[in-house]
């Protein structure tokens, strides 16, 4: 990696302002998927050591919730500006580890960037009330305050941004931070550590620590220390950690699998359906939450459709995220290849037809042709798993209600998609998803401003938005008696 500054590349983690290794040594090596190469070594934390980032963030708890919202919101501010002046360097970082065009690594930096600001300012927004007296001697009233020392486990398809989105929050409410990041993509974490660093960050508020999950995502669900507990991942580990927070009855938020459906109706903007296709389905090699796992396509206009995606998705330059013109890069790692191949290749046994690509790239390694499947039925299992590659999936329907039901038929409720004109169609079809994000003629669903979550067993709470900071802070009850 070219870095303009090298500092930001760090191999240890970093707990208590200190940047540490594994007593015992231990590593975990992080390769680069596009080429295989190893990019690094991270340390792999024992329990013993876990508990120690967990015992400095409750001791800088005390300090750092007293002060105000203002001098807290003040070291985000400059946390945000260091992001942006390291934007490149951060992005280079980004895509090393994990895989996707640099243009896509540093507008999820710009994203990043944009919650921490976001947070800097809405921890300020913090209200508790005054309530309506049962009587005149009495006034009840509620205060807000921060819920602790959180425990944050990230993933590695947006190792930049998930962790902007996720931890910026906690900071901003008054609490502390133990963090664990991807083992595949933990090189972003820790150059965000460096920078949190230099923003003045006090030591003990925000540590980064690497190793198995089993071992410190255990203690971090295990510690009574812990009050709070965040998890972006699959919805399999999702329930396990939530089986094990259930000892200490923490206060949990999960952001979990999806299964988004893509409705295009008749009357919706060819034009503006095939670009929404796009930018939504092979973003990050299709290696994102919301990103859509079936395009449930109108009769009148599938073919249209089909035509149109083929031809665009055929025309996609795929490489090194680093070199110039690359759309789309490898896929994480060798499971997610073999997990997609296995997937497409099972709906190519059952009747699915492919119309572009279909198997693994010239490339080698872990790059997969971005493809098209159509004549797909309901019962497919592709249909009915997140994918989590670049296979689009088509169905054909033929009404309104037909689409809803074909929507709503997953487990899952984390986004969809709908492209039509008909503003009756946009109310009905929009309030009958069952899903927390709905997208209409639009698939740019995440910003800092807007709550970002699902329905189902696409996870539990919000991040983003006011609500985002709701899931940090405790609501206190206080009754005043005496005053007649």
């Amino acid at each position: 990696m070219k870095l303009q500054h090298p500092e930001l590349f760090r191999q240890k983690c970093y707990v208590n302002g200190a940047w540490v290794a594994s007593a015992g040594g231990e590593v975990l090596s992080v390769d680069n998927p596009a080429t295989g190469e190893q990019l690094g070594t991270v340390p792999s934390l024992s329990a013993e050591e876990t508990r120690a980032a967990i015992q400095a963030a409750s001791e800088a708890w005390p300090a750092w919730r007293d002060l105000t919202a203002l001098q807290r919101g003040a070291c985000l501010h400059r946390w945000a500006q260091l992001i942006a002046d390291h934007a490149r360097d951060l992005g280079v970082i980004l895509t090393s580890e994990q895989g996707k065009p640099l243009p896509e690594a540093l507008g999820e930096i710009k994203s990043g960037q944009d919650a921490i600001t976001w947070f800097a300012e809405e921890g300020r927004r913090a209200y508790g009330e005054v309530i309506p007296p049962p009587s005149p001697d009495r006034r009840p009233l509620t205060i807000r305050q921060p819920v602790g020392v959180v425990g944050a486990v990230t993933p590695w398809n947006f190792p930049m941004s998930m962790i902007a989105r996720k931890v910026s929050p906690a900071p901003a409410a008054g609490c502390t931070i133990v963090l664990k990041p991807a083992s595949a993509t933990p090189f972003s974490a820790l150059a965000l550590a460096v920078l949190a660093h230099e923003a003045g960050i006090p030591a003990g508020v925000f540590n980064v620590v690497t190793g198995k999950a089993s071992v410190v995502g255990g203690e971090l669900t295990a510690s009574p220390l812990v009050r709070k507990f965040t998890f972006t991942g699959s919805t399999e580990v999702g329930k396990t950690l939530m089986a094990q927070c259930a000892q200490t009855v923490k206060n949990i938020s999960l952001e979990l699998g999806g299964n988004a459906p893509f409705i295009v109706f008749d009357d919706a903007d060819l034009d503006k359906a095939i670009a929404g296709a796009l930018a939504s389905k092979y973003r990050n090699t299709g290696q994102t939450c919301i990103c859509v796992n079936r395009f449930l396509v109108q009769e009148g206009i599938h073919d249209a459709f089909v035509e149109r995606l083929t031809r665009e998705v055929s025309a996609m330059r795929v490489g090194n995220g680093l070199e110039e013109g690359v759309r789309q890069g490898p896929l994480v790692d060798q499971q997610g290849l073999e997990k997609v191949e296995a997937l497409v290749e099972a709906s190519v046994a059952q009747g699915a037809r492919v119309a572009v690509g279909g198997g693994r790239h010239d490339l080698g390694g872990n790059f997969y042709q971005p493809t098209v499947l159509v004549d797909l039925t309901p019962d497919m299992p592709i249909l009915r798993r997140e994918i989590f590659g670049p296979v689009a999936t088509v169905v054909r329907f033929a009404t309104e209600e037909e689409a809803i039901a074909l929507a709503n038929d997953t487990e899952y409720g984390l986004a969809s998609y709908m492209y039509t004109n008909d503003l009756g169609r946009f109310w009905r079809v929009a309030e009958a998803l069952e899903s927390g994000l709905v997208g209409v003629n639009e698939t740019g669903l995440a910003s800092a401003e807007s709550p970002f979550g699902g329905y189902k067993q696409s996870g539990l709470g919000r991040e983003g938005g006011r609500q985002g900071l709701d899931s940090f802070l405790e609501t206190k009850y206080v009754l005043v008696g005496g005053l007649a």
